[in-house]
């Protein structure tokens, strides 16, 4: 672009008779533009480029707000969620013009990277929104250093056997493995030693064996050996959460398989213009190629079987087919459970989501069992929450009587429960007052002050409304003709409390 003072230069040549050969040789610009120029009497024009993007203000503090600053995120939603195309250096400009300032920061440094040497694997903690639940969960990660593909997944917790199943997931979907993996001195892999001298724990190095790689522990705080793995995860802060929600923990990894291995594995990397998808088959041809099928890791649990048939696992009751109650072998995989006993496959299922407990499950396409486990909780929020509802005075009882914790405080809950269904609301609530006053919490005594109300006739029965229409019913007109019910034991009982008063 020509600046004012040449603009003003070469009008000027021009007003004092100068061809426009001759100033286009003398100032080095060519002649069509000093043809433009003199049109324009060395002004400099106020042009509007037609292909100018405007976004509104109050939009682009709005996706600020929700991608905590990040700029790449705000670029995505815009152009997915918006239908606005703009190029990524003039949304930095409008976002620096409305007073903001991104967050970003400059990358780890790089190292030259050769193909199909290595991958690195890393993992962190973050704490999530996951529906209406604040949850910690962790992050696990592999990278591909060169061609900068990535594959992420997060757990609740993370132990060795989560990292086997993670690391056999990761690599059957690459199909691809390469030589030497990249971590830092965790005890998860590491026996003991650090960096070049650290020994693997021999389970580790024959699980790592059997894909075709082999550990190797970066040195002391220096995380930079693995840069590429730690910039993944500040991608994934300033990127992957940034604007987005997750409703289950399964809907969280389902977006960060399709962020890391969709997304991102399809996005240019940095000025390189590197796309991963493109790099990696290249790259296969320098990585250990996988076979079609590599035995998954699995843990080797021992369970009983209790008198229905149920073996428990991980807090819910799975039941075995057949009608043996022997032991069996609980065969645990990353995300399915097999039933053995004596060598013999009883049943397969898939472990239930997470956060689901106390729950019985018996294999598809059978018959369900008649009974429910033996063992299996029974709680009580719902019986206690009823009897809250009733009124203050009930509420103030269980406040006081509810102090034992377990099956104490569950079996008194039913048996209330289970009086409260008996007797009438007022009687009810007139005998826990009483219950109350006296500080009493033994359930026989307390039903013995209600036939003592009872007994004394003190209490009012309410008029109970009967339907006109009753006998006209087809369940009334279908019972009519059974056997009367015997009601003389209720009349007995009174009799007992009135020899028991006249003693």
């Amino acid at each position: 672009m020509i600046n004012l003072e040449k603009r003003k230069a070469i009008f000027c040549l021009h007003q004092e008779g100068k061809s426009i050969r001759g100033i286009a040789r003398d100032l080095r610009v060519d002649p069509k533009t000093v043809r433009s120029v003199i049109s324009q009497s060395g002004a400099v024009p106020d042009t509007v480029r037609k292909d100018r993007v405007e976004i509104d203000g109050q939009l682009l503090g709005k996706l600020y707000g929700e991608c905590d600053g990040w700029i790449q995120r705000i670029h995505e939603k815009l152009t997915e969620e918006h239908g606005i195309s703009v190029a990524y250096s003039p949304l930095t400009r409008m976002i620096r013009e409305l007073g903001f300032s991104g967050s970003e920061d400059k990358r780890c440094s790089r190292v030259p990277d050769d193909p199909g040497a290595e991958m690195q694997h890393d993992r962190t903690t973050y704490h999530l929104q996951i529906g209406k639940e604040s949850m910690r969960v962790v992050a696990s990660m592999i990278y591909l250093r060169y061609c900068k593909m990535r594959y992420l997944k997060f757990y609740r917790s993370f132990n060795r056997f989560k990292m086997k199943c993670f690391f056999h997931e990761a690599l059957t979907h690459f199909g691809f493995s390469a030589g030497v993996c990249i971590i830092d001195n965790t005890n998860l892999a590491r026996l003991r030693g650090t960096g070049s001298a650290a020994v693997m724990v021999p389970e580790m190095e024959e699980f790592s064996r059997r894909y075709g790689f082999r550990f190797v522990c970066h040195a002391l705080r220096k995380p930079n050996r693995k840069a590429g793995e730690e910039r993944s995860f500040w991608t994934v802060e300033t990127n992957f959460f940034p604007g987005r929600s997750f409703g289950s923990f399964e809907d969280l990894n389902r977006q960060a398989f399709e962020w890391s291995t969709v997304r991102m594995a399809h996005r240019p990397v940095s000025k390189t213009g590197l796309i991963p998808a493109k790099a990696f088959e290249h790259e296969q041809l320098y990585l250990i190629w996988l076979p079609s099928f590599v035995e998954p890791p699995y843990l080797v649990h021992k369970r009983g079987t209790d008198q229905y048939g149920y073996a428990a696992f991980e807090g819910n009751f799975y039941w075995v087919p057949g009608t043996s109650r022997a032991d069996v072998r609980v065969l645990e995989y990353a995300e399915r459970i097999k039933i053995y006993q004596k060598r013999e496959l009883l049943a397969e299922y898939l472990l239930p989501p997470q956060g689901v407990k106390n729950q019985p499950f018996s294999p598809d396409g059978m018959p369900q069992p008649q009974y429910k486990p033996k063992d299996r909780k029974k709680p009580t929020d719902q019986e206690e929450k009823k009897l809250r509802e009733i009124g203050p005075e009930v509420d103030a009882y269980l406040n006081f009587a509810l102090k034992p914790k377990g099956i104490l405080r569950h079996r008194f809950i039913r048996q209330l429960f289970c009086l409260h269904q008996k007797l009438a609301p007022s009687l009810f609530i007139q005998t826990i007052e009483r219950a109350m006053k006296y500080r009493i919490t033994d359930i026989g005594t307390i039903e013995r002050i209600s036939l003592l109300y009872m007994a004394e006739g003190s209490l009012e029965t309410p008029y109970t409304q009967i339907d006109e229409d009753l006998e006209n019913r087809e369940a009334y007109q279908q019972g009519r003709l059974s056997e009367e019910v015997d009601l003389s034991r209720y009349d007995r009982m009174f009799e007992d409390d009135d020899e028991g008063q006249d003693g």
